[in-house]
């Protein structure tokens, strides 16, 4: 067998990311992201996402999968890449104005944290299989790409429990400033091409309006905007994940960037990601 990689087929996190609810989970991730006014100051300094949208999703989509599904040197160099960019850019404090790197600890934290209970929580409420102890070994097992981005993996969460208690200690730090309520108004109306806004209305705003309706409670909250009752937001969750898991896996996999075929290809077709092999 070839090189499993820095989580195995073994893994939750190996059968958990071939899940396509993954994508909603990624938009909840970035609204939440963008409640930190230094982590969300650091994208608008340094980011081009409001011209290139799909380039930078392709390119997160790109870093997770192949850090899940790519060799173990193909995820460390993934690693060093992200965090040569991160040493090299830096951004101004909206309230103090002081310089600060981005990858200072506490902000690489928060956007793992963000990330991660974004991953979690979505596929869990959409109906994808996990116990409380599988959803606290995904936790742990984070901590490698925690460190794959800079992180300390010992000052990382990892369980639910310590994932709560971060969230409730940074709270008091979150606010939905200028640069969060930019991301909001993108996320909802990204730039497209005069005859792609119908499909834009119809689609894309409605992924949208769940990954926001998935978010707690609080940042609705800090957004101002209202979301359904959580029971509400769960059967679309449900309903959402059920329509697209009839989707064959295989062409859902045909998408780029195609790490799990790639996967596949090199280790064999029984490491197939699927929500029953989590428990083995």
């Amino acid at each position: 067998m070839g090189d499993p990689g820095v989580f195995t087929p073994n893994s939750v996190t190996w059968q958990m990311h071939g899940d396509p609810m993954m994508w909603v989970a990624g938009i909840r991730a970035l609204y939440l992201q963008a409640l930190h006014p230094r982590a969300v100051r650091g994208v608008m300094e340094n980011s081009d996402f409001r011209r290139d949208a799909w380039g930078r999703l392709m390119r997160t989509a790109d870093f997770v999968g192949t850090t899940t599904y790519g060799t173990t040197d193909a995820a460390e160099r993934a690693g060093a890449r992200v965090r040569k960019i991160h040493s090299m850019l830096g951004a101004t404090d909206p309230h103090t104005g002081e310089r600060f790197g981005v990858d200072e600890p506490e902000l690489l934290l928060w956007v793992h944290c963000a990330e991660i209970d974004s991953y979690l929580h979505v596929l869990r409420r959409s109906g994808f299989p996990l116990t409380d102890a599988q959803a606290d070994r995904y936790l742990a097992e984070h901590r490698v790409s925690a460190r794959l981005v800079g992180l300390d993996p010992a000052a990382v969460p990892a369980d639910r429990a310590e994932l709560a208690a971060y969230f409730e200690r940074v709270r008091p730090q979150l606010a939905a400033g200028a640069d969060a309520r930019a991301v909001d108004d993108f996320l909802l109306r990204p730039p497209t091409h005069p005859l792609l806004v119908p499909a834009r209305a119809v689609l894309w705003r409605r992924v949208a309006h769940l990954a926001y309706a998935a978010l707690p409670p609080y940042a609705h909250e800090l957004y101002g905007r209202p979301a359904p009752a959580p029971a509400v937001v769960t059967r679309r969750l449900r309903t959402t994940g059920a329509v697209l898991r009839h989707v064959p896996a295989r062409v859902r996999w045909q998408l780029p960037p195609k790490h799990i075929l790639r996967a596949m290809a090199r280790l064999g077709p029984d490491v197939r990601p699927a929500p029953y092999k989590v428990g083995r």
